[in-house]
């Protein structure tokens, strides 16, 4: 394969360049980036980078000269129209085609909006590009009341990092716990109550019908209930859907992503897609998975790699994820989504303590607040491709530490 071109330029493209050029990769890589900044961290921006501790220049994930020692030609601010698969080219929105002989798919996800009246009002704002933390930063500031729509991990961040800033603020969930669709009900309730103990005011089962303003500017939020809750400020984290437009319309298999084989191919040989975009199998999924982590885009970019260089092998990385709020660490491994039963270690008063998931006895993943040492030992576990029954779990005294 001569020459890559990787439409995307975020944690996952940026991984492809990186590993493909320290594999010895001598052919032309070209990196089609739709935003106007070189490739960064994206988890900071609702968190370090809000609060002011993170700076623009420490979020990118490398400076402009490592591009040029490395023979990587990055063009940012550059939208892709189109895929032309039969002329095996890129068309670009003004017309230019850029030519390929191995595609790498890494166009990421765009956030969910939220289908309301006054949903465009100044003042309504997500979290998911630097330019839009870069519109946050000033806003959250100066904001005195704050309405967080979604109880996920990043409207979650968002509420933790609004209220350390002196915020009065509002989160509003619809479903009937926080993060109900990632997490077990003893850290959905965990999580309720580390807010609320923050002066967080957290609304469960709230829907959004409405959001209000004067003079084109947001100043509250109509719940399902009939209240109106002020707001100057409005941050809404209702997830992201992933950017497959490119592959339908090139006639590539999607369902909710991008889908590719257990080598991360799309359904014509000489395109792959990976990160936030791709749907694929994995050996703890029961069925096609996408994942939206740092830890899966670095993973997937260094398989592609491996196999543009001949060296094709299924993707079976263990997936993991983290979460910063306050100064509580929640850290993820495994995939818990089908779990039918669970076992908590350690004291939640306290705030030290994993819950393991199991399904059908069979330890799928851990979710450790404040313990490093059990997700580090749940890495380990699953990468050994052990188990733990959940009887085992439950005996007196039970360390997972001392099964790795």
């Amino acid at each position: 394969m001569h020459k890559v071109v990787i439409v995307g330029a975020g944690q996952a493209g940026y991984q492809v360049a990186a590993s493909l050029r320290a594999k010895k990769f001598d052919g032309p890589i070209v990196i089609l980036g739709e935003e106007a900044a070189l490739p960064y961290q994206r988890p900071p921006l609702s968190k370090g980078y809000v609060k002011g501790e993170a700076k623009e220049s420490t979020l990118l994930l490398r400076a402009a000269d490592f591009y040029v020692t490395n023979n990587i030609e990055i063009r940012l601010d550059c939208r892709v129209a189109a895929l032309d698969r039969g002329a095996r080219q890129v068309v670009l929105a003004d017309g230019e085609r850029v030519a390929y002989d191995g595609l790498v798919l890494a166009t990421g996800g765009r956030v969910r909006t939220i289908p309301v009246p006054g949903a465009d009002l100044a003042g309504v704002l997500y979290v998911r590009t630097l330019a839009d933390a870069k519109t946050l930063k000033p806003q959250i500031e100066a904001a005195r009341n704050v309405v967080v729509i979604g109880g996920g991990f990043i409207g979650l961040e968002c509420a933790s990092v609004a209220s350390v800033l002196g915020c009065k603020v509002v989160v509003l969930e619809a479903m009937e716990r926080l993060m109900a669709r990632v997490v077990s009900p003893v850290l959905s309730d965990y999580y309720r109550d580390l807010h609320r103990s923050r002066g967080v005011d957290v609304r469960l089962g709230a829907s959004v019908t409405e959001i209000v303003g004067e003079s084109s500017r947001v100043t509250g939020v109509r719940c399902g209930d009939g209240t109106t809750v002020p707001a100057d400020l409005v941050v809404v984290g209702i997830g992201i859907i992933a950017n497959d437009d490119l592959a339908k319309a090139a006639g590539l298999t999607c369902d909710r992503g991008i889908v590719v084989d257990a080598c991360l191919r799309t359904a014509d040989p000489d395109i792959y897609a990976i990160g936030d975009c791709a749907t694929f199998p994995h050996p703890m999924a029961d069925g096609l998975v996408r994942l939206e982590s740092v830890q899966n885009a670095i993973d997937q970019g260094k398989t592609v790699a491996d196999a543009i260089m001949g060296d094709a092998k299924p993707y079976a990385a263990v997936p993991w994820f983290w979460s910063d709020q306050y100064e509580v660490k929640l850290q993820i491994v495994g995939l818990t989504s089908q779990y039918d039963d669970t076992v908590t270690l350690g004291d939640v008063a306290s705030g030290k303590f994993s819950v393991l998931y199991f399904r059908n006895g069979g330890l799928i993943g851990i979710d450790s607040v404040n313990m490093p040492s059990d997700h580090v030992a749940g890495r380990k576990l699953f990468g050994a491709g052990k188990s733990i029954s959940a009887e085992a779990a439950r005996t007196p005294g039970f360390s997972l530490r001392a099964h790795v």
